[in-house]
């Protein structure tokens, strides 16, 4: 194990010896490290944090600190965290809180930029890309493979669909569509699939055909919300549209702040 003379390890903390903990880090009594995880310099974990293998957090991110909320009270909830993720410069990541179920969570395979606040309570999946300055309110929910941009900052409640992109300086007040662009610079709109980036991630041509089209239904149509996920079920149940569209019409049917269109 290397720990830097300066760093703070408290008592009770569990660190493997394969981790490198840098100067002035200070980790907390119920810090809990997978393997090989590197704390760059002046790094604080606190809280009861758990985090996976191979997660690098660089200079001044504070992690599993206490939920800015009112009604917190200094409760045991967690921060647990997976694998082989990024968390850059100024990230605060918070705690759970008891009334949103005590536990705040990130998946795996993530890169968490410089300044990106991610509130108590919040659900980030895998293989997430979160820019400078993105700001997630308590509460929020980030699928898998979803991407934001910088300084886009996101509603409480809200969830953003797997593999959706959002625009620099967007801001979210419901909930993102799987699959979409959406973007401030078309007045906080969706206006179509992230083609490139279901490409990236192994979609085939008839994924993406089949999407396009229910994403004409969608917002290209004259069908309200409603009419247009009744039509993208018949074609589900006739067979034209396969699992991935059943996904996005699963997602707009349980959605209970609405979704941006």
């Amino acid at each position: 194990m290397s720990i830097h003379p300066t760093a703070i390890v408290a008592e009770g903390a569990k660190i493997p010896a394969s981790c490198t903990i840098g100067p002035f880090c200070t980790v907390g009594p119920n810090v809990t490290l997978g393997e090989r995880c590197q704390l760059v310099s002046h790094v604080v974990l606190d809280g009861h944090l758990t985090m996976g293998d191979d997660n690098r957090v660089f200079s001044f991110a504070c992690i599993g600190i206490a939920p800015q909320d009112l009604k917190y009270k200094d409760e045991p909830t967690e921060l647990v965290i997976g694998n082989k993720n990024d968390i850059r410069e100024y990230v605060t990541i918070s705690r759970g809180t008891v009334g949103g179920g005590g536990r705040t969570r990130v998946g795996s395979n993530c890169l968490i930029m410089a300044y990106v606040h991610i509130g108590h309570d919040s659900v980030i999946g895998d293989g997430c890309i979160l820019p400078n300055g993105s700001t997630l309110a308590g509460h929020v929910t980030v699928e898998d493979f979803a991407v934001l941009s910088a300084n886009a900052p996101v509603h409480q409640f809200c969830t953003i669909g797997k593999y959706a992109y959002i625009g620099g300086g967007t801001t979210i007040t419901q909930d993102v569509l799987p699959y979409s662009l959406t973007s401030v610079e078309r007045n906080n709109h969706a206006y179509g699939i992230n083609k490139v980036g279901l490409e990236r991630r192994g979609f085939t041509p008839d994924e993406i055909k089949q999407l396009r089209s229910a994403y004409k239904l969608l917002l290209a149509s004259k069908l309200n919300t409603t009419d247009a996920l009744a039509s993208i079920r018949e074609k589900i149940a006739s067979g034209e549209f396969g699992d991935k569209v059943a996904y996005l019409a699963d997602f707009i049917a349980k959605s209970e702040r609405g979704v941006i269109k």
